[in-house]
């Protein structure tokens, strides 16, 4: 088997509710695979069953997700920034309301006041894995 050359990783705070923690990362993953220039990078394969049915544009590459708390995740983000690690995060002003009162409250919060609920990189293996790993495995 091959190595890969990049990694998918998402932390999501501990400290979220099973549901709070799928909306983080449903947000977070359609955000990043949309801003994916080159798709063929994530290795999207068709998985075909024995009865050929098709189990379309599932990524080869293992989704390791991981938790930490809001500061943990804050520090990451700017560790993913500094080495050019495409990412998408989510924070606390993203949720309740409409989208509009979630980018007004967004606008109105300084960074030190945000509640990180998660965040996903997808980058190269070795710096994503340095980058993340102190981090548990959610569960």
């Amino acid at each position: 088997m091959e190595a890969f050359a990049k990694k998918l990783v998402a932390v999501l705070n501990e400290k979220m509710e099973n549901g709070k923690a799928l909306n983080t990362l449903a947000h977070i993953a359609l955000g990043l695979g949309a801003s994916i220039l080159n798709k063929d990078e994530l290795r999207l394969t068709n998985y075909k069953d024995k009865d050929g049915n098709n189990h379309d544009k599932i990524s080869e590459i293992p989704f390791i997700v991981l938790k930490a708390n809001s500061s943990k995740i804050r520090g990451l983000r700017k560790a993913v920034i500094a080495n050019n690690i495409e990412f998408a995060d989510f924070t606390h002003t993203m949720v309740e309301g409409t989208y509009e009162d979630q980018i007004k409250r967004s606008v109105e919060t300084k960074d030190e006041d945000m509640e990180y609920y998660g965040i996903v990189m997808f980058g190269d293996w070795e710096i994503v894995s340095e980058l993340t790993r102190k981090f548990s495995v959610w569960k």
